[in-house]
């Protein structure tokens, strides 16, 4: 098969629960949705409505989470452990999950495994915050009011018109896309940039850190349009991925750092990381190459 190698897989991340810190694998399955089990279980606000993520809920973001059993096709979102920011722990099958996670993250939430796509209203957007529309999005976004919003004007048209109506596409929990890639060197670059912050892959919640050295400070962006063969997985780079709130909040040992996003924003034109589908499902495992593919290649 042909196809040049242009770097390694180095970590592969996978997030049980929506907003939750997640685990590292040294090998994946990687299926049409994604990593397997990933965003399997995720938070619905039960007062304002809708599922949510850490862009309304920054206290998601002090919690971790890991498979108890590893996912299957017949269970995509087996029994999970999490651990709260006063660290304790919860299964999700403990009948007093919905309470404990309530009172630690300070509002009426219950905790769903992903449902099937046809439950439309499961996944419907709940009530905003605010009925200003720039407001709600500059609170989502993180946005200062002299700094722009992101701009979707070149996403496929089917995937903005899903999530403007759903908090993610029916059937998952992701925002928008099944894969978010970054690069080593976006990260370093950023370091850099933020010399006051600390940069730390936790923030920005990536399923697949790879290597790519060479010219550019974010070489993963040049990928956009391209297929990626990484194992036996094929991966389609969609578009870049916007910032947005999440990043500046606490997570593990890092505080809240709002420079990360101002730095972002500034220098990095909203952008940190690539969104992806999934061409070809397979295993990826770390330290494999990272190899472009033509379209000769793919059956394309």
């Amino acid at each position: 098969m042909s196809g040049s190698v242009i770097g390694t897989l180095s970590a592969i991340w996978r997030y049980p629960v929506k907003s939750m810190g997640g685990e590292q694998l040294d090998e994946a399955t990687v299926t049409s949705s994604g990593v397997a089990g990933d965003r399997g279980w995720a938070t619905r606000d039960e007062v304002r409505g809708g599922i949510r993520g850490a862009k309304k809920i920054a206290e998601l973001m002090s919690c971790s989470a890991r498979y108890v059993t590893e996912p299957t096709d017949e269970h995509p979102s087996p029994t999970a452990q999490l651990t709260l920011p006063d660290g304790t722990t919860v299964r999700t099958d403990d009948p007093g999950l919905h309470e404990r996670l309530s009172a630690a993250l300070g509002r009426q939430v219950t905790l769903w495994p992903r449902r099937p796509s046809t439950d439309l209203d499961h996944y419907r957007r709940g009530a905003p915050d605010s009925e200003d529309v720039i407001d709600e999005l500059r609170s989502v976004f993180g946005r200062l009011d002299d700094e722009p919003l992101p701009d979707f004007d070149g996403w496929p048209v089917d995937v903005v018109a899903t999530i403007m109506e759903f908090e993610s596409p029916p059937g998952t929990y992701f925002d928008a896309f099944p894969l978010l890639l970054l690069s080593q060197q976006s990260l370093a670059e950023l370091a850099a940039r933020a010399p006051d912050s600390t940069i730390d892959v936790r923030r920005f919640r990536p399923n697949l850190v790879l290597d790519l050295p060479g010219d550019g400070y974010r070489p993963e962006l040049t990928l956009a349009g391209r297929t990626l063969r990484i194992g036996t997985t094929e991966i389609d780079v969609s578009t870049s991925c916007p910032r947005c709130v999440m990043v500046t909040h606490p997570v593990g040992d890092l505080p809240a750092d709002r420079e990360v996003l101002r730095t972002v924003v500034r220098d990095f034109d909203q952008d940190l990381g690539v969104y992806a589908t999934v061409r070809r499902p397979g295993t990826t495992r770390v330290g494999q190459a990272v190899s472009l593919v033509d379209a000769a290649t793919t059956g394309a």
